[in-house]
Parts: C-alpha cells; structure tokens; sequence
C-alpha cells in the first residue's frame, strides 16, 4: 500500500482529514529545505507537498513564484530536489511526498528516469500542474512502473468529461481548486465549493483535498469539514519570507501547528 493511501486510511480511522502544506525546495535556502520539512511534520503535516523551482510558474501566484525565483537564485535543480528528499527519508520514512511542480523539468531528466530516481528519492506522488490527463499517457506510464501516484487538480471550470477521465488515471488524492485565479488569491464560497466537492465525489472514489485560499485557521477548518484534506501553500512561504534563516523553522512549526488544531477542532 502506497504513503498516501495509508495516510488517508488511518486518518479516517480515526476521523480526521489530512494536513497538506506546501513549500518550495530551496526557498529561502536549499540548506534549510530538509529542517523545513521535519518542521511541518512536527507542526502535524500528514503529506507534504514540495515544489520544484521553475521560471513560470503559471498557476502561482506571486508570493510561490517569488519564492521560486529565491531558489532558483541558488541554482536549485530536480536533482537536488530529489536529494533533499532523499536526506529528509534519512529520518522520517512515513510521511508521504508529493513532488508539485511543471512538466518542462521532468520531460528534461526523461519520464522514466525521473520517475524511477524519484521513486528512489522517496517520492510518493507526483502533481504535474501543466499537464492535462489527455496528454499525460508516457508521464502515466512511468509514474505507474515506478509505483508513484499521479495527483491531478480539479478546478470550477472543469468539465464532468474532464473529471471521468482524471478519475480514470488518477490515484492517491485529488486537489480541488476552490477558486478560479492563482495560488494565494482570497473570497473563498464554502457553500459553493461544498457543492461543487459533492459533485465531484459521484465521479471520483479517492480523497479530495482543497487548496487555493486556505491562510488562516477559519479557512482551514471550513475546508476541513468539506474534504478529505486541506493544502495550505502561500501562507507557508509568506512564513517563511518574513522569517530570518534562524527562525524560518520555528515559525513554520508554529503555523502548522495552528492549523492543525483548527482542523481537529
């Protein structure tokens, strides 16, 4: 059984939903991106979600693409990336991974190399944001030999076509956008959403996180009672933007942890 489906397995045992924050390999410092980690999951992370610097990160919004742009000034490659996941399996070898990033790296290393040194690295999940589900069968495929679930974004706008086919080939978990914009934008309709989540669960017989908007501890829990789990990405780097080299991990802890008990209550 893969990380993910066991993460979601014993959460629901015990009739919780899952904690997924978001940060970007390398930001503020690649040397600071495995410590990060292990304090998201001392902060009660249940998946993380590690982005891979790119140069357009079309769907971000600016505090994620500025933070791309901070690693990327370290020259941060999905190489290394791959090696911070692998040192962080040095300590933790339960926390699922999720790599979320552009298709242009991973089609650079070649699908089957990458997928099978991810794979290697400890990656669990793999979410190509760029890459439509009708044009992803080589990525599948790799993904698939290799044992690494494909995770796919939902958006408003997506068709019900368009969800049976996701449904089809995705596996692990699927990442509802709860608005139409970019990463950190606001006005979040939990009436609209529940609707819309409900819609989807008729097609798609796997967890439903929801990302996009949740910042704070009101957001998160109105998305918790909705899904299956909460992705918690900008407001993490802007903790992290605002936080010096010395306390970057402390005060990310300290949010996570915050979070955390806004989900369970």
């Amino acid at each position: 059984m893969s990380r993910i489906r066991s993460a979601f397995e014993k959460l629901g045992k015990n009739g919780q939903k899952a904690l997924i924050p978001f940060i970007t390999a390398g930001d503020p410092d690649p040397v600071l991106t495995v410590g990060l980690m292990h304090g998201l999951v001392a902060g009660g992370a249940d998946i993380i979600e590690l982005g891979v610097p790119f140069t357009d990160p079309m769907s971000d919004g600016p505090v994620i693409q500025h933070a791309s742009e901070r690693a990327l000034k370290y020259g941060v490659s999905l190489k290394q990336v791959l090696g911070m996941v692998a040192e962080f399996r040095e300590k933790d070898t339960e926390t699922p991974i999720v790599l979320m990033g552009y298709l242009n790296p991973f089609e650079a290393m070649g699908y089957e190399k990458f997928a099978v040194e991810a794979k290697a690295a400890g990656v669990d999940g793999v979410l190509t944001v760029d890459c439509p589900p009708e044009e992803a069968d080589q990525l599948l495929d790799s993904f698939t030999n290799a044992g690494i679930d494909p995770i796919f974004l939902i958006a408003p706008t997506t068709t019900s076509e368009r969800i049976a086919k996701i449904a089809s080939v995705a596996s692990g978990y699927v990442y509802y956008v709860s608005l139409k914009g970019v990463t950190g934008a606001t006005h979040l309709d939990f009436s609209e959403i529940e609707d819309r989540v409900n819609e989807i669960r008729k097609q798609v017989d796997l967890p439903i996180c929801i990302g996009f908007g949740i910042r704070d501890e009101s957001t998160a829990k109105s998305a918790s009672r909705i899904a299956d789990g909460v992705v918690i990405g900008s407001r993490i780097v802007q903790e992290i933007e605002q936080s010096d080299c010395q306390s970057a991990v402390k005060n990310v802890t300290a949010f996570v942890t915050s979070m955390r008990r806004a989900i369970d209550g």
